[in-house]
């Protein structure tokens, strides 16, 4: 399966390497794939099909049209790349791993190339599930890319993400000794995609100071700390806890450069109004839409439940939609609930509800467990919520049970239905006492 994901990856379309795995697609049946197959495995954008269905045509024989791929043909072979660089903002990171040097004094050279051949693995791993592309290996040492060849409007976030969740993982890593990794993470304009090298050296050339600067800050970070510069930190408004390092003078960038240690993901409420921190523009335009957004809670109100979609395109002002409708039911008696989905967590069905009922009882980090039980009590008590659901919603925030609740013995699909009628009956119970607002936001 690694010669498909190979593959995908050099068609800029790695995200699909886990679908493709997961239904066991080989080279051996590439084409026998359809439009429809390609859908039914995951692959929703029909542009991504496309571009699929041509390069599967390139690989057995345009001449040939649809015939068979040989046995020969199952080599991990794969369309040329387009040999064009281009300019485009790029959130560049660099990992490396601690005391290598150290390492290579006192271990077997094999030993030493099974180490660093588990970071290398970790990190190619870690940074694909957010969409980030290898771009190089030095040595101890990687180089990845976000925003290049595939672009997403939150890069930088996903870099951050990114590199917060290796540096746990290295940390967890199970290898002959304990390992620590430094990164390093800078955001901006570069000259990327030319082809450098032939065969295995074969790499994607990238010229400008952002991959400079990430090398460097990897240079001054701790272990196990992302340090990000300062045009990142712009684009991640308070998604994260940051902490100021002050200015640095690094070698080969040109006056003091302002630099940040990620700490941890923030517990905001909303990724909106967290990335619009200093205010919001007004809304232009849009009177149409929330007018509709309105009557359609007017309905609601009078005891007509309501569902409204908004989907479109990033950027065309989904979120401020919802804002402005917020906005105007601010004075209105209600109870509104809001679940925050994200591309990150798609493997995880529970996600948007784990947070929402998190920052509903106001967990915080440092609390102990029994802590937020009590919290976790004192919320589930505003709708009446039995204590077998409770039970529920404590294992779901992975919360020890103290003997408070009843021990369930359900099998997981059991478990699975009752948790579900239990939020069903949370969300029936809030509802009882003023009108019910509920919205998932950045749903997949």
């Amino acid at each position: 399966m690694q010669q498909i994901a190979d593959w995908l990856e050099k068609l800029g379309l790695g995200q699909y390497a886990q679908r493709f795995a997961e239904n066991d697609i080989n080279f051996s049946i590439l084409s026998d794939l359809s439009d429809q197959d390609l859908k039914d495995i995951g692959v929703s954008s029909l542009g991504h099909r496309r571009q699929l269905l041509r390069a599967i045509a390139e690989l057995s024989g345009a001449e040939k049209g649809a015939q068979r791929l040989t046995a020969a043909a199952a080599a991990p072979v794969a369309p040329q790349p387009h040999d064009g660089a281009e300019r485009r903002q790029v959130t560049v990171m660099f990992s490396d791993l601690v005391g290598s040097t150290a390492l290579s004094a006192r271990m077997d050279p094999e030993d030493l190339r099974e180490v660093i051949s588990a970071y290398q693995k970790c990190v190619a791993e870690t940074v694909r599930r957010f969409g980030g592309f290898v771009a190089k290996y030095l040595g101890d040492g990687v180089v990845v890319y976000f925003g290049y060849p595939q672009a997403h409007e939150d890069d930088a976030e996903r870099a951050v993400r990114a590199g917060l969740e290796l540096v746990a993982a290295v940390t967890a890593l199970k290898a002959r000794v304990p390992l620590q990794t430094r990164v390093g993470i800078a955001t901006g304009l570069v000259v990327v995609g030319d082809v450098v090298g032939s065969g295995e050296a074969q790499e994607r050339g990238i010229v400008g100071e952002t991959p400079n600067l990430a090398a460097r800050l990897q240079g001054i970070a701790e272990p196990n700390t992302v340090v990000i510069a300062e045009n990142t930190r712009k684009l991640l408004g308070n998604l994260f806890d940051l902490e100021d390092l002050g200015t640095k003078d690094l070698k080969g960038i040109a006056g003091p450069a302002r630099v940040w240690a990620a700490l941890r993901p923030a517990s905001v409420e909303s990724r909106f109004e967290a990335l619009h921190a200093s205010g919001l523009t007004d809304l232009i335009g849009r009177e149409e839409e929330l007018e509709l957004l309105l009557r359609r809670w007017s309905r609601a109100k009078s005891g007509e439940g309501q569902v409204v979609l908004l989907s479109g395109e990033p950027g065309i002002g989904k979120s401020r939609l919802t804002a402005a409708m917020l906005e105007n039911l601010s004075g209105e008696p209600h109870t509104r609930v809001r679940y925050f989905c994200s591309p990150q967590h798609t493997d995880s069905a529970f996600y948007p509800i784990i947070g929402q009922l998190e920052r509903a009882a106001g967990l915080a980090r440092d609390d102990t467990p029994q802590v937020k039980l009590d919290k976790l009590d004192a919320m589930l008590a505003l709708a009446s919520t039995p204590k077998q659901d409770g039970a529920l919603f404590a294992e779901l925030l992975s919360l020890p049970n103290d003997g408070r609740y009843p021990t369930l013995d359900l099998t997981p699909q059991q478990r699975r239905q009752k948790t579900l009628d239990s939020l069903t009956a949370q969300m029936e119970g809030l509802s009882r006492f003023n009108p019910l607002l509920m919205i998932f936001e950045d749903a997949h």
